[in-house]
């Protein structure tokens, strides 16, 4: 369904502990579509509500409401750092119009000046 990097699982863990208040530990991803026809996403730590899909990932349990499984079915959870000591999660999701698949490898020039199978 979706998948929870192990980056992203172990910043979550961490987040959880900072929260004693918590009974168990699930993580709520949600996600809508904007009127521009983007998804806008949303998470944060929940309880499981009626109707709500749980699965667990990398060890982190996870909730989605019924209404979001189609948008995220497919979907990555990262934890990565876009800029120098900004680290941040990301969704990477092929359902996401906006979404981009990374290209084939780019081969470097062999000596000479030609790419390999040129």
């Amino acid at each position: 369904m979706i998948t929870v990097t192990p980056q992203a699982a172990q910043q979550i863990l961490k987040s959880a502990q900072q929260q004693p208040d918590l009974k168990e530990v699930r993580l709520r991803l949600a996600a809508r579509l904007d009127d521009q026809g983007t998804i806008e996403y949303g998470l944060g730590f929940d309880e499981k509500g009626e109707g709500d899909v749980e699965f667990e990932s990398n060890q982190v349990k996870v909730l989605v409401a019924a209404g979001c499984v189609e948008l995220l079915t497919g979907a990555t959870l990262d934890y990565v750092e876009l800029n120098a000591g900004e680290p941040r999660f990301i969704f990477i999701n092929p359902n996401d119009p906006s979404h981009k698949a990374p290209g084939p490898a780019r081969q470097k020039p062999a000596p000479g000046g030609t790419a390999p199978g040129s």
